[in-house]
This record gives structure tokens, C-alpha cells and sequence, in this order.
């Protein structure tokens, strides 16, 4: 019988941050293949310093006990922190920026609100990195950056100060420039002026920012639907030889055979977003597909143009394990791929000694509806879901 309860001392988390900490769980996914039953994890320092069915409990340890912990969960790109909970254009809608077509240079950084009730709200539900920035709704909206869901500031919570630079193909991209042909010759014209550059003035961020891509110092998200859309994202990654993360993806099945062979991680559209438009072809089975033909992808929530803004990733993944991924993929899919993906895997994404000290506490299993998360832990310091 799976306890189901989360004992946590009756600290402020700031003031239980210095102290070790205890997780113990009747079922630990230290990787997704390896379960202790029962497990437990010392944190200290932020940082995991021992793991096994038992672990040595320091006097002034902070104990947390849970039916399931599993390694943070890692939201490969959404937009949480810059998209507000009020839906509020002018007040909480910072992720898109039309007075231009191309904004390669913004950075989320300057955008992210750590005390937006969003981020905490994710926090609730086990997620506690993100890769977030710029949304859809232009052909290169901006840059995403990854920060921990502390919901302290910006500068404190950083992980990276820029992870990808965002585009978009087909209706992601807005109305302007136009059709499809359109987007794709503006930005190999762009892309192709850059390359041509002998030096780039440190003023000129536009084309530092492409730079950065054509050197692969910064990967490249395409936002792609359409199997057309697709297909264009890899002729452009072919011609240039920038890394390429493709996001999106409904119609990813068409062109599956194109995807495996040229080794492009996905990070896949959210498994119960709604079909219309370049998504009318979604399907709960792509990430059963993706898993079946050796794809690496990652979890997603991306954009969401209602209230509250963001979708519950845990969610998306158990939708997706009702329809054939199985449960080891999809905890991978929510922990080790997008640590992987987003070059975090010394630091994230499982339980293993020497890692940071991110857990997912449940008080039963994840992939059950029933189940809830009753906390977290993010680099030591634990927080309830239900007192944050």
C-alpha cells in the first residue's frame, strides 16, 4: 500500500534552504528503469549526496516522505513566466513582440516574471526546470532561456542565460511575411547574410544572435505543424548545418522516415492540444510513434491563448501513456530526453548521486489521474504543492 501522505518539517523553505534533506518514498524512480522500493535520497547542499533503499538521516535534516518521488520534471519549452496567468495583454503577455518580423536578439531573460503566479503553479505540479521564452505568432519571436521554478527572481533562479533561438513556419509564424514560400526565403536570406559576414559589430545583436545559431553555439527551434513545414525546417538544417530542435510536429507521422534520419530531437506539441489549423491532424499516439521509431523527443505545454496559459505537462504524458507510450518512455520523456536535449544531463534529470537535488513528490502513481503531486524539491529546498 503506497503511503500517501507528505511529511515536511514546518519550515519557510528559504529557511530550511542550508539544511540536508531526506526524501523517502515507497517507490523511487532514481532513472526511469531503476526503482527502489522502498528508496530514499540525501540532499545536501542542493546537491544529491547518497542514495539507496536506506540513507543515513542527519539530526537536522528536513524529512520528506511521499508515496512516489521521481527526478523534477523538465518542461522542454514553454512560455510560462514571460505568458501570465491573468491573460492580460500590456499587463502578463510578454511572449511575443510584432513590430518586427525577426527578433532573434530578445532574450526571456529580460522578459521573465519569477513572481508570476504560473510559475508556481507549474512548481505545484512537479515541474522544476523550464525551457522557456518567446511564443508563436511571428516568424523568429525571440530567444528561450532555462530557470528553476524557485519563483524567486530571474537572476537567482538561472540556469542558462540563452538556450535556443525561437522560429516559426506556417500559421505558428503569424501573417506576416505570408505564405509559406515567403518564410522560408526570408529566412534563408537572413541566414545566408550572416554566413557572409567576415565581422559582426558587438552593437549589431541581430546578427550575433544568427551568428551563435550558424556556429551551433545556439540551437535553432523550429515551430513546425505541417509535414510541408516540417520538411522545410530540415532543408534549411541541411543547407546550413545548424542544431536544430523541431517543436510541434502533428503531422510529425508523414514524415517520420525524414525525422530518423536526420537525428532531430522533438520537442513535442502538448498531447491534448486542440486540433484546428495546422494541428488538425494531432494525434494521441505521436509520442507512442516517436518512442517506436527511436526518436528522441521531450514533453511539452508550449503556448496556450487562454486562461490559464499553461498547460499541466504530467497531464500530456498520461495522456499519451493511454494511448500506447509506455510509462518508462514517458518518465523519460518528462526527466532524462529533455535534460538530454537541453545539454542539463550532469546536472538533471534523474536521482543519481552527485546530481542536483530536484524531486517530484506524489502520492501515488504519476501516470494515474488520481494521483496528485504533494510537493517539490528544487536544489534542497522543498516545497509543498498545496502551502506554496
Amino acid at each position: 500500500m503506497l503511503t500517501t501522505v507528505l511529511a515536511v518539517s514546518a519550515l519557510h523553505p528559504m529557511r530550511q534552504a542550508d539544511r540536508p534533506v531526506v526524501v523517502t518514498a515507497d517507490r523511487l524512480y532514481v532513472t526511469p528503469e531503476r526503482v527502489l522500493s522502498p528508496g530514499s535520497i540525501l540532499i545536501r547542499g542542493g546537491k544529491i549526496e547518497a542514495v539507496g533503499e536506506t540513507v543515513d538521516v542527519p539530526s537536522d535534516a528536513v524529512k520528506v516522505r511521499a508515496a512516489v518521488a521521481t527526478a523534477g520534471l523538465i518542461d522542454a519549452r514553454t512560455t510560462v513566466g514571460l505568458s501570465g496567468i491573468l491573460n492580460s495583454p500590456g499587463h502578463d503577455q510578454d511572449q511575443l513582440d510584432q513590430s518586427e518580423v525577426m527578433q532573434p536578439q530578445l532574450r526571456a531573460l529580460d522578459a521573465f516574471n519569477a513572481q508570476e503566479a504560473l510559475v508556481k503553479y507549474v512548481r505545484g505540479h512537479g515541474v522544476t526546470t523550464v525551457n522557456t521564452g518567446h511564443g508563436p505568432g511571428a516568424l523568429v519571436s525571440g530567444q528561450t532561456f532555462l530557470v528553476k521554478t524557485h519563483g524567486r527572481s530571474a537572476d537567482q533562479d538561472l540556469v542558462r542565460v540563452t538556450s535556443a533561438v525561437v522560429a516559426n513556419l506556417g500559421g505558428e509564424a503569424g501573417s506576416r511575411p505570408g505564405t509559406r514560400a515567403k518564410q522560408v526565403s526570408v529566412l534563408r536570406a537572413e541566414l545566408t547574410r550572416v554566413k557572409g559576414l567576415k565581422t559582426i559589430e558587438k552593437s549589431d545583436l541581430k546578427s550575433l544572435a544568427w551568428r551563435n545559431v550558424l556556429d551551433r553555439k545556439t540551437p535553432l527551434i523550429v515551430h513546425a505543424d505541417r509535414a510541408q513545414d516540417i520538411a522545410s525546417a530540415l532543408r534549411l538544417q541541411r543547407e546550413f548545418g545548424f542544431q536544430l530542435w523541431l517543436e510541434g510536429g502533428a503531422e510529425l507521422p508523414l514524415v517520420m522516415d525524414d525525422v530518423v534520419t536526420a537525428k532531430i530531437p522533438v520537442l513535442l506539441h502538448p498531447t491534448m492540444q486542440r486540433t484546428y489549423g495546422d494541428t488538425a491532424s494531432l494525434s494521441f499516439e505521436t509520442a507512442a510513434k516517436l518512442h517506436s521509431a527511436s526518436v528522441r523527443f521531450a514533453f511539452t505545454t508550449g503556448f496556450e491563448g487562454y486562461v490559464p496559459k499553461i498547460r499541466v505537462l504530467l497531464f500530456e504524458a498520461q495522456t499519451a501513456v493511454a494511448n500506447g507510450l509506455p510509462e518508462a518512455a514517458a518518465l523519460r520523456a518528462l526527466t532524462v530526453e529533455p535534460a538530454s536535449i537541453l545539454g542539463l544531463s550532469e546536472r538533471i534529470g534523474t536521482l543519481e548521486r552527485g546530481k542536483q537535488g530536484d524531486v517530484a513528490l506524489f502520492d501515488g502513481d504519476p501516470f494515474e489521474y488520481t494521483s496528485h503531486c504533494v510537493g517539490t524539491v528544487i536544489d534542497g529546498i522543498v516545497y509543498d504543492a498545496g502551502k506554496q
